[in-house]
């Protein structure tokens, strides 16, 4: 991957390996946007960008995306941290299906990859940035053992209640990929890089991403 050009790196991860913290990290280091579940679910609901409504908004002027991507997200700010108290999420809307917000992230993916150099977290963004000239995949696993104390860690959960939650999410994940992109998330043969998080900082492993991109 050439950094002097722009470029992308996709982080998929398994919830409870550090994948989150080590793509905002990543960015950071990079100086580039980070985009994460929270941004594009905000950019979506927030602001009502269903399918319909990102066609409709392709007629109007080119810049008037860029210029929104850089209201809620400016370079290089690391993510954004959604107001779960907000009525845009009390008040989801009823008649988007999954197919809407497939269709709709995978446009909002593809302009923040047009608008510059980006690090992207999950979203089957190896899948939907396919195409993309300049791009990096990389995927972060750990053991079930520390996923799941790192989840207790986090959460101020029991470790029964850690383990519910990452099964159903790590099922949830896996039909949501494998219905959009036919392929299984745990397929190495998607990502150019797999990283096992267990022994390793989340300092290592952006330093691992950034020695294998350089």
């Amino acid at each position: 991957m050439n950094t002097n050009e722009k470029f992308v790196i996709t982080v998929a991860r398994e919830i409870g390996s550090g994948g989150r913290t080590i793509g905002r990290k990543l960015a950071a280091k990079l100086g580039v946007r980070y985009s994460d579940k929270e941004l594009i679910r905000n950019l979506r609901e927030k602001f009502n960008l269903t399918t319909y409504a990102i066609e409709k908004l392709k007629g109007e002027k080119k810049s008037w995306f860029a210029e929104f991507i850089q209201m809620v997200a400016p370079v290089p700010k690391v993510g954004m941290i959604m107001d779960t108290d907000s009525k845009f999420m009390q008040n989801l809307r009823s008649d988007v299906t999954t197919n809407d917000i497939y269709k709709a992230e995978s446009e909002i993916l593809n302009a923040i990859a047009d608008e510059g150099s980006c690090v992207i977290a999950g979203r089957s963004g190896f899948f939907v940035l396919r195409d993309h000239p300049n791009k990096v995949d990389v995927f972060i696993t750990a053991s079930r053992e520390n996923r799941i104390q790192r989840i207790v860690k986090k959460q101020h959960l029991t470790e029964t209640e850690a383990e519910t939650i990452m099964d159903s999410i790590d099922e949830s994940r896996e039909n949501y990929v494998k219905r959009y992109t036919g392929n299984s998330r745990y397929d190495a043969r998607n990502y150019d890089l797999v990283i096992n998080a267990d022994n390793h900082t989340e300092d290592e492993i952006v330093d691992i991403i950034l020695s294998y991109i350089k």
